[in-house]
């Protein structure tokens, strides 16, 4: 049986990133408004490993939220070094970062692979450079590129974080964005679509008529055919969407945009409804039976039955149930 992959985050809101990116507000984003202690990191990865199972998981430490090779390094150190003792001590497997392309070298990464980190995130947000720049994010692509080529050069794991919908953002550039991961070798990729956030740059634009995020169902066709393309290509998409925080659930934080707690839920219901819809092109009767592998059943029936739903618009019994030989997206469908 394949492991469960289980990391516990860490948060360092705005430590270390000198930018203020036009829809970045990482405080109103992670609910911190300080970056944690050591002591704090260790009440925090002690309070999480109480509730996971030790045998049947991998499990890391990941700090997110700031540009961590962007602290001074003695600050690094100490972070590294209390998650160190965790590892050490066999209650933690790993260690990641999340940081940004334009802080990656030789010795930041030298520092990291010091005390076993395995996988480094950058935040690349986009492939575009008009969308970088309109984005604030004061780096380009090809930094994008370098950093990538860097970490993989010292056989790290490379993930990068995309951002869907930002100023100037088309379906085609987040799309050519995804094809970029691919070729930058990226293990693997979280997909965000832009939210305007309480206190940022983008919020003043979309004030002022500036800027129209995304809606909810946009944000589904393009996170989908996003998804997709990574599947192809062997790409794990280990994220949709926000962590669904305390400020986010209440809009205490959220000005517009397409959040949604459930939102990989909904992209997945749709991937399935695309797949039903082709399966059932030119048919109708009493009923249709459809087949599908067992951890692929909830979304084959949708998120709050959505697909079930729509099928039973053409068909008066629909039952959608699994079958162990399936697996993935692999299916029967009998009509009768």
């Amino acid at each position: 049986m394949q492991k469960r992959h289980v990391t516990i985050p860490v948060f360092i809101p705005q430590l270390g990133c000198p930018f203020e990116c036009i829809y970045c507000n990482q405080r109103n984003i992670t609910g911190r408004k300080f970056p944690p202690s050591r002591d704090e990191v260790e009440k925090i990865i002690t309070a999480h490993l109480s509730t996971i199972p030790r045998n049947g998981c991998i499990i890391d430490v990941g700090f997110f939220g700031g540009n961590f090779t962007g602290i001074p390094l003695e600050h690094q150190e100490k972070y590294l070094k209390t998650v160190a003792s965790f590892v050490d001590a066999g209650a933690v497997d790993g260690i990641r970062v999340s940081t940004r392309p334009d802080y990656i070298d030789d010795a930041s990464l030298s520092l990291l692979k010091k005390y076993g980190v395995g996988t480094v995130e950058l935040g690349a947000q986009s492939c575009d450079d008009e969308v970088l720049m309109l984005a604030g994010r004061g780096h380009t692509v090809a930094q994008i590129r370098e950093a990538s080529k860097l970490v993989i050069t010292y056989s790290m794991q490379l993930g990068l974080q995309m951002m869907i919908g930002l100023p100037g953002d088309t379906l085609e550039k987040s799309f050519s964005t995804a094809v970029s991961f691919v070729e930058m070798e990226a293990a693997f990729a979280r997909i965000y679509p832009a939210l305007v956030i309480r206190g940022t740059g983008l919020e003043e634009l979309y004030r002022k008529g500036k800027y129209s995020p995304l809606d909810l169902e946009e944000a589904i066709v393009w996170t989908k055919e996003i998804m997709r393309f990574f599947e192809k290509k062997e790409v794990r998409v280990i994220r949709v969407g926000l962590h669904p925080t305390e400020g986010l659930l209440s809009r205490e934080s959220l000005v517009a945009g397409p959040f949604h707690p459930s939102l990989r839920e909904l992209v997945l219901t749709d991937i399935w409804k695309d797949i039903w819809e082709d399966v059932i092109k030119n048919k109708r009767g009493d009923q249709v039976t459809l087949m599908v592998a067992p951890e692929a059943i909830n979304h084959a029936v949708g998120y709050q039955g959505k697909n079930r739903n729509f099928l039973k618009t053409f068909f008066r019994s629909v039952i959608i149930k699994t079958a162990a030989d399936l697996s993935g997206r692999q299916y029967r469908a009998y009509f009768g």
